[in-house]
């Protein structure tokens, strides 16, 4: 299974999806966040017509032909390009793993998200007094309201008329009385996103299906939607091979799913007065994307979206600060010394017109980037990462550096990300890298991911780099690094030496130090997402965190397939961590859920909630509550809310 993952790693294709759905063109995605503090000194041009549009991509695909004889047949027909032995290989239906927010503005985030409010697509959120769960292709409601807690409602994930076979339901934000369940499906082709009403005494009921035609937005490590308010934002890159006779007949498009739906209802829903080019040519031999941005209206219950496309190579990474999204685009060769290795775009959510930098290297992931307050973009980039789709992030290799460039510098794309904002890091030693920064810093490391926990994790090298100042400081941990999470000014570094979990508690200052470390023996981490872990703060310096764990030495991938053993709950006082307890799975008591889809939890099944000042695990079927007493985590009950459960368990 180990080698089948990380071989996994090195070809699967860095995918993503979902497009928007609005009757219309529409110049930029509609305003969201108010308009930018330093708007870029120029922006990109749209193409101004269908015709133009075609006759580029058909100067592209004359490009690919001449390229490939040059290269006396190595390459092979330009339909094989963008899959040459630089870039991933594609995963289609047969080949494809079996994969199996946000919340009012009034209700208190359950959900570990990078800027506070710009929620996450997640598998639990909170509308009013109930808990809404996504599990295995379901919907589930429990009532927490009045100190209950009680099964409520339970929905299939997907309509009444659907076959959920070869589709997988990851993720789900609650918008007003709206659940939005967002999944892909290799039998239909494309990203589907089915709306649920949900009413005050959490009954749940189905309201429609809407299908985007895209390509698969899975990725290990970031999640495909973000909600601001009541706007809904999407991003998902579609593959482009203008050789194609017709390459419209790939770009965004929409239908309204029903009994009975055929291909052509499929609407494009980005005309070419939408999509966006560069000023400059870049490397097109392995592959190239339309990179769309799309928004939609969840107000008054309706779906209302409008979207905007930037044309570039087809690596990608994506980042959303609270009033843009950031798309990082590489090319899969990385050999053409002539044109840019990368694209980094900026798409305002103001409506404004997206603009680019021509850049270097690649980010691993969306916590490679920073937005800071002092109107800057921050990313770590490596010289060999493919991006974050798929399981790209788990494997990111090559030379580090920071690169930090003030946004009001974005132009046309003509333009390159000078030397001089580049500044060179160390290395450490590893290919499994988790990175993030907090408040101004930088925190980076290696540790052992998806692959087996080790003693080789031992001495691992912490990195903290100052982008404020400058400063830059190393330190050897007893421990992997393999979790990064902030905790109020401070950080937490959460990693294994082989049999035993570790969590040290950072001090970030002009001199970051290491404060304190608890170690829980025999134990792994049981959640490797940044969802699985939350720290609820009480003080300055205080606060309660919750992590899923599991048995010692467990594999990281083998959180897809099997269920947290509890949660672990540690009292933080002053970066001083003491155990308050942990809550435990009754795993002997599980049933057979029937599971008709979504049937390996890609998106994690055990989560640490925090609300209304009450504890809570949910671990697989089972919500466990705890209470404090002398300062001790023990439990109060726990109830199952599996399929056809509605039975409450109190414990003495």
């Amino acid at each position: 299974m180990k080698t089948f993952l990380f071989l996994a790693l090195t070809v699967a294709i860095v995918t993503s999806g979902l497009v928007a759905c609005v009757v219309g063109p529409t110049d930029t995605i509609p305003p969201v966040s108010a308009a930018g503090v330093l708007p870029a000194r120029k922006t990109m041009r749209p193409f101004k017509s269908e015709n133009e549009l075609k006759r580029y991509l058909r100067d592209i695909a004359e490009k690919q032909k001449r390229n490939a004889r040059a290269a006396n047949g190595a390459v092979g027909s330009p339909g094989d390009m963008a899959y040459d032995s630089a870039a991933p290989a594609p995963v289609t239906k047969a080949e494809a793993p079996a994969k199996q927010k946000a919340a009012g503005e009034s209700e208190e985030s359950v959900t570990n998200t990078q800027h506070a409010g710009v929620d996450e697509g997640g598998i639990v959120k909170v509308h009013g007094d109930h808990l809404v769960v996504l599990r295995r292709g379901r919907l589930f409601t429990v009532r927490i309201g009045d100190g209950d807690l009680k099964p409520v409602s339970a929905v299939d994930a997907f309509g009444p008329d659907m076959n959920p076979q070869s589709t997988w339901y990851d993720e789900m934000l609650v918008s007003g009385d709206s659940v939005v369940v967002i999944g892909y499906s290799y039998e239909r082709g494309g990203t589907e996103v089915g709306l649920f009403n949900i009413n005050d005494a959490g009954s749940l009921s189905y309201r429609s299906t809407y299908h985007l035609r895209s390509n698969d937005y899975y990725s290990s490590r970031n999640y495909a939607s973000r909600l601001i308010g009541n706007k809904l934002i999407f991003y998902a890159p579609q593959y482009l091979y203008p050789g194609m006779q017709d390459p419209f007949s790939e770009f965004p498009a929409v239908r309204r799913w029903h009994r009975g739906a055929k291909p052509d209802e499929f609407r494009r829903i980005v005309p070419a007065t939408s999509v966006y080019r560069p000023e400059t040519e870049f490397d097109v031999d392995y592959g190239m994307a339309l990179h769309t941005v799309t928004v939609c209206d969840l107000a008054y219950g309706g779906f209302n979206c409008q979207g905007t496309s930037v044309v570039g190579p087809a690596g990608n990474v994506f980042y959303v600060s609270p009033d843009s999204v950031y798309v990082w685009t590489s090319s899969w060769a990385r050999r053409a010394k002539d044109k840019p290795a990368s694209l980094v775009f900026r798409m305002p959510l103001d409506g404004s017109g997206p603009s680019a930098l021509r850049a270097t290297g690649s980010p691993v992931d969306q916590f490679s980037f920073l937005q800071s307050e002092d109107q800057h973009l921050n990313v770590l980039v490596r010289s060999e990462s493919s991006g974050d789709g798929m399981w790209g992030a788990e494997v990111a290799e090559g030379d580090i550096a920071l690169m930090r460039i003030s946004i009001a510098s974005f132009s046309d794309g003509s333009e390159n990300v000078p030397a001089s904002s580049y500044r060179r890091l160390q290395k450490p030693e590893g290919y499994t890298f988790q990175n993030r920064f907090v408040h101004d810093y930088l925190i980076y490391g290696t540790g052992s991911g998806w692959d087996k926990p080790s003693a080789q994790a031992e001495k691992s090298n912490l990195f903290i780099v100052n982008w404020a100042r400058g400063n830059s400081h190393q330190m050897v941990l007893p421990h992997g690094v393999d979790r990064i999470e902030q905790l109020g000014s401070d950080a937490v570094i959460v990693g294994t030496d082989g049999k035993d979990l570790h969590f040290s508690s950072l001090r970030l200052g002009e001199w970051p130090e290491i404060v304190s470390r608890y170690t829980r023996k025999a134990a792994s981490q049981g959640e490797l997402r940044s969802h699985g872990f939350f720290y609820k703060p009480d003080g300055d310096d205080t606060g309660t965190l919750g992590l899923p764990i599991s048995v010692p030495g467990r594999p990281g991938y083998r959180h897809l397939f099997e269920d947290s053993a509890a949660i672990l709950f540690l009292r933080n006082d002053s970066l001083q961590f003491r155990e308050v307890g942990e809550l435990g799975a009754q795993s002997e008591k599980a049933i057979d859920d029937q599971c008709r889809a979504s049937c390996v939890d890609w998106y994690g099944n055990a989560r640490p909630l925090f609300l209304r000042g009450r504890v809570f695990a949910l671990l697989g079927y089972e919500i466990v509550e705890g209470t404090l007493n002398d300062g001790r985590l023990k439990e109060l009950r726990r109830i199952s809310y599996a399929p056809g459960q509605a039975k409450r368990i109190v414990t003495d």
